[in-house]
């Protein structure tokens, strides 16, 4: 069985965001070696500002009092928690560079690749997950 968890992140609101974030943290803190690759929309988890104010689905902001009730902690909160916890965090180069984006639009710490990098991390990676 592998000790890898492959994720990719393609969307970028805030739903998706707790969903990459809630499986990667959890994987990490069970000792497993852990990739996400953000790419299109989901480069917006892990952009500086982006990640701030992460769009919530029409019609269910009534979770975002939720969250604030239940102490769920903030995307930011979870980003630190997963680098803490050792998750790599790569951002898709075509797509930074389809939109304009460098490295230093993204939070510190992150590896910028293609999707070659992440196919070479996922090859043995079980599960393989996309949001």
């Amino acid at each position: 069985m592998s000790n890898k968890v492959a994720i990719i992140a393609s969307n970028g609101g805030l739903f998706d965001a707790y969903k990459v974030f809630n499986i990667a943290t959890a994987a990490a803190a069970t000792e497993k070696e852990v990739a996400i690759f953000f790419t299109f929309e989901g480069l917006n988890l892990i952009h500086k500002q982006a990640n701030q104010a992460l769009p919530i689905p029409e019609g269910k902001e009534h979770f975002t009092e939720g969250f604030a009730k239940a102490n769920v902690p903030s995307i930011p909160q979870l980003v630190e928690m997963a680098q803490d916890l050792g998750v790599k965090f790569i951002g898709c180069q075509m797509t930074m560079d389809v939109m304009g984006l460098t490295k230093e639009d993204f939070i510190d710490g992150i590896e910028v690749g293609g999707a070659v990098t992440f196919l070479e991390f996922a090859k043995d990676a079980s599960p393989t997950l996309t949001f």
